[in-house]
């Protein structure tokens, strides 16, 4: 691989990074969302609060959790072409990427949980899992849309990875453009930074929480291979994710929480869509016995 691991003094496990592996374009793409978010501070109005929940609900918990996740990558439910077109856009607009690559990063960390090939181990650090692994290129030797060829068949999914971060853009124009409409300069930054970096800064800690938090602490109810914990808060950010232990014994479950206090509200909506009719085959969960 083009980065290796070595122990530090401490013993814990370090990638060993070179100057041409860090990626130019994701740190500044990461860097900037947060730069946004602290501007948001002095830019601080109610509107610019309601828009970011109204957003990160729709880009976060509904494009990342419910379609990148559960439906993309583990095909937990099915649904309609258009509609998986419509979610799939949905979680480009929280600025992770397209869903081919995002995909395939995640098939990697689950059939390479916690061993050297996964992606965003804290085998390697808590700060390698929850940050630092998505500022560097890919390894030579590894392209984790070979892990999503499935999704590489299908035309939307392409068409859609490729303008991936087209959305965003064309989101921070409209907020800022219809803010300044409504009340003036302060107003169309104020969604910006809100609507745009407060938002994404958020949703970003939320989904790589599940990375370094979840393989960190908490408690589990399964005893799988790797490090996989629940945790009440992280499911509490990222609609249901937490229950990662849960999730990574049953992989295909559209309900990541298996006992009567493990609340999903991703599987609440998945289930909401199939009362809509727009899901089906959803996989139900196979509780653990007590």
């Amino acid at each position: 691989m083009s980065r290796t691991v070595h122990l530090t003094k401490g013993g814990i496990m370090h990638p060993k990074v070179r100057y041409k592996d860090i990626d130019i374009v994701s740190c500044f793409g990461v860097g900037l969302m947060h730069v946004l978010a602290v501007f948001g501070f002095w830019y601080f109005s109610v509107s610019g609060f309601i828009i970011c929940i109204a957003l990160a609900f729709l880009t976060g918990w509904i494009g990342i959790t419910l379609c990148y996740h559960r439906l993309l990558t583990h095909g937990s439910f099915k649904t309609y072409p258009w509609c998986k077109y419509v979610l799939a856009i949905m979680g480009t607009f929280a600025y992770q990427g397209g869903p081919i690559k995002w995909v395939g990063i995640h098939r990697l960390h689950h059939k390479h949980a916690d061993e050297e090939l996964d992606p965003h181990t804290p085998n390697h650090g808590f700060s390698w899992s929850h940050m630092l692994w998505v500022l560097l290129r890919d390894p030579d030797e590894i392209d984790p849309r070979d892990a999503a060829k499935d999704l590489s068949r299908d035309l939307g999914l392409v068409i859609i990875d490729k303008l991936c971060y087209f959305p965003q853009i064309f989101l921070a124009a409209a907020l800022y453009g219809i803010g300044y409409w409504i009340g003036g300069n302060d107003l169309g930054l104020s969604w910006v930074f809100w609507g745009i970096g407060v938002r994404t800064s958020v949703m970003y800690h939320a989904t790589w929480f599940v990375n370094s938090a979840c393989h960190t602490w908490g408690y589990r109810n399964f005893d799988t291979r790797d490090r996989s914990t629940n945790l009440w808060w992280v499911a509490w950010l990222s609609a249901g994710e937490g229950w990662h232990n849960n999730h990574h014994h049953q992989q295909r479950s559209a309900s990541h929480g298996m006992r009567w206090y493990e609340f999903d509200p991703t599987y609440r909506m998945i289930q909401l869509l199939g009362i809509c009719g727009l899901a089906w085959n959803i996989v139900e969960p196979q509780p653990p016995e007590d």
